[in-house]
């Protein structure tokens, strides 16, 4: 059965001090909140790309949820692929399988995420099983 969670979260994103210094890429720490169908907290990495066009870019990231969704608690690791092609998004955001602990063991799905007015909003359609 598919189940939906939806809600808000805060964001906030810590570049990372780099040994080397390589143009144009960029690492950063992930710390999330989520409010809504999922209520807990997030931790993660990310590596981002930008290039000469200002409106393209690239980011992978992995990022470990700690929370309770619709009144199952546990956590879940999300992985991250995005680009930015002259303004036109493309995000591709998955529950890594097998990820699942404690009553979210099992958890398989996506999760997709909506910005709106500079406020981040998710949307996240999963499956758990019965």
């Amino acid at each position: 059965m598919t189940h939906f969670a939806k809600g808000e979260f805060e964001v906030k994103l810590i570049p990372q001090a780099e040994e080397r210094d390589v143009p144009l890429l960029g690492r950063l720490t992930i710390d999330k909140v989520f409010h809504g169908d999922i209520t807990g907290t997030s931790k993660g990495q990310m590596l981002s790309a930008k290039t000469a066009v200002p409106a393209s870019a690239g980011y992978v990231a992995i990022e470990r949820v700690e929370a309770t969704i619709n009144g199952r608690m546990g956590s879940f690791i999300l992985q991250h692929n995005a680009t930015m092609n002259k303004g036109e998004p493309m995000l591709n955001v998955i529950i890594v399988p097998d990820s699942g602990t404690d009553e979210l063991t099992g958890i398989a799905g996506k999760l997709n995420i909506i910005i709106k007015e500079k406020k981040h909003f998710y949307e996240m359609e999963y499956t758990l099983p019965e």
